[in-house]
């Protein structure tokens, strides 16, 4: 396609001369400015050096050596590859596009609100409000106690990549618990209509530390049964059975 189709020395093969390798190729490129300014170009380098370039901005091929220069204009003349260059620029424009809007729609991200110990304090608690996979970037994470917003005594990490076009990110609020308040988390984002809230449920750590002390006693009175079907299993052993009459 393009400039490669008609300079397949220059793109594809290495030559080799006295002086050592010499490596040519081309670059067929769609570069995305706005979704309504979109670029296609053809380049063709010799040892990193451009020599040929067809600009969609242009319309036309420009050279940058005495040789490429006649080259380009001949090009320029040439109805049939100047049609083709329309033809890639318009494929171009429309897979771009296309794939420029599957990856600016937003992601709405997940949100877990957790307790867990704060260092150097045995009065104070620490609450950690978890934002994974959203898109685009920027996001507003804060904390709420009784429906006002919490200002002091709040760390966060900045946005995170996680790959793939997603981020996380991670809200920190160090606080001492009075019974009956109201924390929650707020997360404002483009893939929200209106800003979402995410209450602390101040049971949920009981409930687990519940479910925890269960599972374990539920192992360890399964272990002392194993233990002691073997010992009546030893003590079993070899004894004979004497009918009485």
């Amino acid at each position: 396609m393009g400039v490669c189709s008609f300079f397949p020395l220059l793109c594809l093969l290495l030559f080799f001369s006295r002086a050592g390798a010499l490596f040519g190729y081309g670059l067929l490129c769609c570069q995305f400015i706005s979704s309504d300014n979109i670029v296609y170009l053809e380049q063709v380098y010799f040892n990193k050096v451009l020599l040929l370039q067809y600009n969609s901005t242009l319309g036309k091929y420009t050279g940058y050596t005495r040789q490429t220069k006649e080259i380009a204009d001949d090009l320029n003349k040439n109805h049939a590859f100047l049609t083709q260059e329309k033809k890639n620029e318009e494929m171009c424009k429309t897979h771009l596009s296309s794939m420029v809007d599957d990856f600016s729609k937003p992601a709405e991200p997940s949100v877990t609100v957790t307790s867990a110990e704060a260092v150097g304090s045995k009065h104070r608690s620490m609450l950690v409000c978890s934002v994974y996979n959203f898109y685009p970037k920027q996001i507003r994470v804060t904390w709420l106690r009784n429906g006002q917003e919490v200002t002091s005594d709040v760390t966060s990490t900045d946005e995170l990549s996680n790959g793939k076009w997603l981020y996380q990110i991670h809200s920190y609020l160090e606080f001492t618990p009075i019974p009956g308040e109201k924390i929650s988390c707020m997360v404002e984002h483009a893939s929200f209509t209106q800003p979402k809230l995410y209450e602390w449920d101040p049971t949920l750590g009981s409930k687990m530390n519940r479910i925890a002390v269960g599972t374990a006693g539920l192992l360890l009175g399964l272990v002392f049964f194993g233990a002691g079907v073997t010992c009546y299993k030893k003590d079993t052993t070899g004894q004979v059975l004497v009918p009485t009459s």
